[in-house]
């Protein structure tokens, strides 16, 4: 076995010395661009954020979108440096591509769901406080998250729908207009007179505090139907008193039309001995 000398070692750092001397320059150079594009990653990003701002871009999607923005600079300043620093930045490129390729299709489900959830706070179709229907539930708002919407249905019960589902289908919202026309369907007998009815119908709107008085209320004739003659009262209220006008008007038909003698038709079973 050759023994290590000192004069081996003197040409070891000499050449050590020599490499880093040749080197020295790159490696200045890649600290100065790091720190430089560092600077500038901050100064795009604080761009980017107030543009947002101003735009009134959903929180959410702001968070999500500036993360993005910030890994995509921050991944080509680490090419541009590997560059400087003489490395061949291709096989860097294989790696970063080949690990997104990965995680995207393992995440095919997940993925899918993201999509939708940008959808959803790029094109608004509802935001947080708003009263919607969709997938079959209904519920007010709570958050609009990047995989899934919650809601809160009347009863307080949270509701979890995955934002693929409830894209793809049928989306009411219920809040998005300042005004709602309250709808109540009522029938009354062949043997009453509709014109009583239609009066006392109007009145109930006309004595509806909440109610607008424009457009003014109507009833309409909706349908002969086999044990009833089908009336419908419409009349205009802010959404924000949807539920209170509904409601207390529905209570109301009942008294009035028991007070004027109005009958409201219900199935009977008939029993022969």
């Amino acid at each position: 076995m050759k023994e290590f000398s000192a004069a081996d070692f003197e040409a070891l750092i000499k050449e050590w010395i020599t490499s880093l001397i040749k080197f020295a320059p790159a490696l200045i150079g890649a600290i100065a661009l790091y720190f430089a594009g560092k600077y500038l990653i901050n100064f795009i990003v604080k761009m980017v954020s107030k543009l947002m701002n101003k735009r009134e871009v959903e929180p959410t999607l702001q968070t999500f979108l500036l993360q993005v923005i910030r890994w995509v600079l921050h991944i080509a300043l680490f090419l541009t440096i590997v560059q400087v620093i003489g490395l061949p930045a291709t096989q860097f490129i294989a790696i970063i591509t080949s690990g997104f390729v990965a995680v995207g299709l393992a995440l095919q489900g997940s993925l899918s769901n993201f999509a939708s959830g940008i959808m959803i706070l790029i094109f608004k179709p509802f935001r947080v406080g708003d009263i919607i229907e969709g997938k079959g539930q209904k519920g007010t708002v709570k958050n609009i998250g990047l995989f899934a919407t919650t809601l809160n249905k009347p009863n307080n019960e949270q509701v979890i729908i995955p934002n693929t589902q409830l894209f793809s289908d049928s989306i009411i919202n219920y809040s998005r207009e300042e005004k709602r026309r309250v709808f109540i369907l009522v029938g009354i007998g062949y043997g009453d007179n509709i014109q009583k009815a239609r009066e006392v119908l109007l009145q109930i709107a006309k004595d509806q505090p909440l109610a607008l008085s424009t457009p003014e209320p109507e009833v309409m004739v909706e349908e002969l139907a086999e044990s009833s003659v089908n009336l419908s009262l419409r009349y205009w209220c802010m959404s924000a008193d949807y539920a209170v006008c509904y409601f207390s008007s529905l209570e109301e038909v009942k008294n009035r039309f028991d007070a004027a003698n109005i009958n409201i038709p219900y199935p009977q079973v008939q029993i022969n001995q």
